[in-house]
């Protein structure tokens, strides 16, 4: 069995894969998209990879205030899960994603990364950070 993790955003979906023994998550790629709503293609990707890596279930990271209260992006991300959840048949967890992409960040100002760089990999990395918070509570 693998978990997913996803860090949706608005034009990206950073996508990371749990190892068999569901203790360490592994970056996997970053999807990008043209316009935000347009997600038939991310979710033909999230899909793909579920079938890859034989997914029996999908953390998405929620991206709450830190007052604890929903934002826009708190909407959109629930939305995206309910999506993932009906287009992929898997069960799908809602995980609290503060401060995950200021975490990549550090990680990828310390392997010294030029700002070009780390956009192209931030989001699977946040993903990864994402879903090993999820690993960590649950092993």
């Amino acid at each position: 069995m693998r978990i997913m993790g996803l860090d949706f955003g608005g034009m990206t979906c950073g996508v990371a894969i749990s190892d068999e023994l569901l203790i360490t998550a592994q970056p996997v790629k970053t999807i990008r998209r043209k316009h935000e709503t347009k997600l038939r293609q991310t979710f033909a990707e999230i899909e793909s990879l579920c079938a890859e890596y034989e997914v029996e279930k999908i953390v998405v990271g929620l991206p709450k205030k830190l007052n604890d209260t929903d934002s826009e992006r708190t909407v959109a991300c629930r939305e995206f899960a309910e999506s993932v959840a009906r287009r992929t048949g898997k069960e799908t967890i809602l995980w609290d994603e503060r401060f995950t992409t200021v975490e990549a960040n550090r990680i990828l100002d310390e392997a010294g990364l030029s700002y070009k760089e780390k956009g192209l990999v931030v989001d699977k990395i946040a993903a990864a950070i994402i879903l090993q918070g999820y690993l960590d509570s649950i092993s």
